[in-house]
């Protein structure tokens, strides 16, 4: 019988009951849903998992509670630096982008370096560029600009100190939360996929980039294996080669996927320093939503009717 599935995340960290009012709870929820909702209708009708991962990443772009495209947190000079990247697992063919200021939707740009370009990952001014003339939707700074993500910015911006966390005070570095939004997808053909897509960390400076835009870090989809989108502590997440890991571990060392997620986020990372989550799937709809953080924003919606929309560890 076919089957499809999207799993979704919006970040990981200390998400906790106590500091959370209702009304941002259900805000929270309401995104989730809607881009779980959009991805399992297009899988529904017969669409790929590669166009499910685009869409579902793109709901959340649009969505400012979530760090990434329009909700994005501030670098040191005030600027708004997005990262994302795309992969099929049927192809293996992938598209990133880093460093991005105007793209509204860095996603859908990642896709576009996938199927029109020759290359894997561009950056900065010759990723928009490319997506100039590929006559995709641009926005001025003006659009990516909100209130609360500045204000975070010039609570730390003499600090020296970047900020992963985005709404805790600098003050409180055990607060953090890591925004990154991602999804992953099985379709009714066998195929998987994977997108991530981020704003980076708070008062980052030098051009920093995280996992996010790195294949087999942030991102990876192999229909051997399973489909990864991470979401922490980028620079652990890197040198792990987190989503490449599990992966490895399902393909070539016959783990199953929870034994491989656990084992790299709950043992590899952890021994590492490194706090974080990531979703994952494989061909028979194995779904993991695994995190060694408080909480991480999480959703999953499965032919057979499972619906599951969750922010806390319990």
């Amino acid at each position: 019988m076919a089957t499809h599935c999207i799993v979704i995340h919006g970040g990981a960290g200390t998400i906790l009951r106590s500091s959370m009012n209702p009304e941002m709870e259900a805000a929270y929820r309401s995104g989730l849903k809607a881009a779980l909702e959009k991805a399992d209708e297009l899988l529904h009708k017969g669409g790929s998992a590669l166009d499910a991962v685009e869409l579902a990443v793109s709901v959340m772009e649009d969505n400012p509670l979530f760090n990434a495209g329009k909700g994005s947190v501030f670098t040191h000079d005030g600027k708004n630096e997005m990262d994302a990247s795309i992969m099929c697992g049927n192809t293996l063919k992938a598209g990133a982008a880093s460093g991005l200021m105007h793209i509204k939707n860095p996603v859908r740009l990642a896709r576009e370096i996938m199927d029109h370009s020759e290359h894997v990952f561009l950056c900065g001014k010759g990723a928009e560029e490319f997506a100039q003339s590929r006559q995709m939707q641009m926005e001025p700074e003006s659009y990516f600009y909100t209130k609360q993500r500045y204000d975070q910015l010039l609570e730390i911006r003499d600090t020296g100190k970047t900020q992963m966390d985005h709404s805790a005070p600098a003050e409180k570095p055990s607060e953090k939360k890591f925004g990154t939004v991602g999804a992953v997808a099985l379709d009714t053909y066998g195929n998987l996929a994977a997108a991530t897509s981020t704003g980076g960390m708070t008062n980052k400076r030098f051009g920093r980039v995280g996992d996010t835009p790195i294949i087999g870090a942030g991102t990876y989809a192999n229909n051997n294996s399973c489909a990864v989108s991470c979401t922490g502590h980028g620079e652990l997440f890197i040198r792990a080669v987190v989503g490449h890991d599990v992966a490895c571990m399902v393909e070539y060392g016959k783990r199953s996927l929870h034994e491989a997620c656990d084992e790299v986020v709950n043992k590899k990372l952890v021994k590492l320093g490194g706090e974080g989550g990531l979703i994952a799937i494989d061909r028979q709809g194995n779904a993991e939503m695994i995190f060694n953080s408080e909480g991480m924003y999480r959703g999953i919606k499965k032919a057979d009717g499972d619906f599951q929309i969750a922010i806390y560890r319990d």
